[in-house]
């Protein structure tokens, strides 16, 4: 009987976990995921409307101004005006071309509202650039700090 009760107390039971394995995973899983993290592609795919649009250059002449209202009517304001002008998409593109033509380097800003349909703006831009020739066309915008005072 002696002998099995002190085979009893030699065997003692341990009660800490080998950790080793657990690292060794960690690890692998680790450089598995620094590999794999540069290839994910992270973004939000957006249906843009397509144009053949090019940068802007400032001019120190006054530009011609075309804004386009919530609704996609447009209005067309150049030197001489006191005010807007309303104006159709071929009756845009015909005095637009007329100025383009009296002054190659005249610059052409899209006002678009606010509240106005992208693609409708983005299509008055292709229809400056495309069908008036003109080669200086850009957006126009409020700096954020006049957008907060209203």
């Amino acid at each position: 009987m002696a002998t099995t009760s002190r085979r009893h107390r030699k065997r003692k039971l341990k009660a800490d976990i080998n950790v080793v394995p657990y690292i060794d995973v960690m690890l692998v899983l680790l450089i598995i995921f620094m590999v794999t993290a540069p290839l994910l592609n992270v973004g939000v795919d957006v249906n843009l409307p397509q144009s053949d649009a090019k940068p802007l250059e400032q001019s120190k002449k006054q530009p011609v101004v075309v804004q386009v209202q919530r609704d996609g009517t447009l209005f067309l304001t150049y030197e001489g005006l006191d005010r807007p002008q309303p104006v159709d998409r071929a009756g845009l593109v015909a005095k637009v071309r007329g100025f383009v033509q009296a002054d190659p380097q005249l610059s052409v800003y899209v006002a678009g509202d606010r509240d106005a349909s992208y693609q409708t703006v983005y299509e008055v831009l292709t229809l400056l650039q495309r069908d008036a020739k003109v080669s200086r066309a850009g957006l126009m915008g409020a700096p954020a700090d006049s957008a907060k005072a209203k």
